[in-house]
């Protein structure tokens, strides 16, 4: 039988006459990473610290590892951590400074403290700046530290709401190092992002959330899927065919053509209810009314949808840059 880490039914938060949240109901699996992706305002944060005890639901109710999040809330917060967008380390001080700090906190003796702090930052590679100031890292190194905070205690459940907003590719790779290491290590996750390569990557199942409602939930290949069996991808030789192009791809496919930043690239997704061999069939009748058209094609790909194209189609958006959300 699956063990639920999070189960909710019908969650709601107003600000004035904006419904932040609107009926979310999610059953989020222990022991993996589960992402929540949307749009800006979508309401992803507010849901999530709704979940960590930081926000009182309007209406609605959820259970974290069985315990009611309203009646009894501080047994969900022994269980649960969150690290925010933004860093909630003193940059005055230094990293073990800040995880002594936290770490007495937390009810440990000093030099527990300082022990449980060494280690966490020799395994997130900070052990060499362990004495700098926090002001003093870089951004990824701020996260990490960050991070390392957050599990102190190791918590059961770890909400990270958008941890890699703002890192560069090398920063981002540490980060998703840590998270799944601390997933190994018997932690959920329930992770908000705004990059859709890194839910891919990282979670095992996804809630899309737009305009305060779950639109879609399940593995990233059911969500692929859902939008359609596959993509057609292709290059043409002669970009002042594009339109052309098009016209001739939409015709043979009965499909929405989207127009690629490569001048010279047109991509088509193929229905969802076709089977695989119906989509390399539809694929073949592509090529074939391109070169009739007098269309050349220097390259040809038939894939799964991205889940960048999932986001979109299902959102009518673009994936997000930032995440605004409104908060209490």
């Amino acid at each position: 039988m699956t063990e639920f880490a999070i189960e909710t039914n019908g969650l709601v938060k107003t600000f004035g006459d904006t419904r932040a949240v609107d009926g979310i109901d999610l059953a989020v699996p222990a022991g993996a990473v589960y992402g929540v992706l949307g749009p800006n305002g979508a309401g992803k944060t507010t849901a999530v610290r709704m979940l960590a005890t930081l926000l009182r639901p309007d209406s609605g109710g959820a259970r974290v590892f069985g315990r009611d999040l309203i009646r009894e809330a501080d047994a969900v917060r022994s269980m649960v951590s969150l690290t925010g967008q933004y860093a909630s380390v003193d940059e005055d001080l230094t990293g073990i400074e800040n995880l002594v700090l936290l770490g007495r906190l937390l009810g440990h003796r000093k030099a527990a403290a300082r022990e449980r702090g060494a280690r966490l930052l020799e395994a997130f590679g900070l052990t060499e700046a362990a004495g700098k100031q926090v002001k003093n890292y870089s951004g990824g190194m701020r996260r990490r530290l960050d991070i390392a905070a957050s599990i102190l205690n190791t918590p059961k459940l770890l909400f990270l709401d958008e941890p890699t907003t703002g890192l560069d590719p090398r920063s981002r790779n540490q980060v998703w190092d840590i998270v799944r290491a601390v997933v190994a290590h018997g932690t959920t996750v329930l992770l908000t992002t705004q990059y859709l390569d890194e839910a891919d990557r990282l979670a095992s199942r996804i809630a899309v959330i737009d305009h305060g409602k779950v639109i879609a939930e399940g593995t990233p290949g059911e969500l692929k899927s859902s939008v359609g069996r596959g993509a057609i991808h292709v290059r043409l030789r002669d970009a002042d065919q594009r339109n052309k192009a098009e016209w001739v791809l939409s015709e043979a496919l009965s499909a929405p053509v989207q127009l690629d930043a490569d001048p010279v690239a047109l991509t088509a997704r193929i229905s969802g209810h076709e089977t695989e061999r119906g989509a390399a069939e539809q694929a073949s009748r592509a090529l074939v009314a391109l070169a009739e058209a007098g269309i050349t094609v220097d390259d040809f790909s038939l894939g799964q949808p991205s889940l960048d194209e999932v986001f979109l189609a299902l959102t009518d958006k673009p994936a997000t840059t930032d995440d605004e959300e409104i908060s209490a």
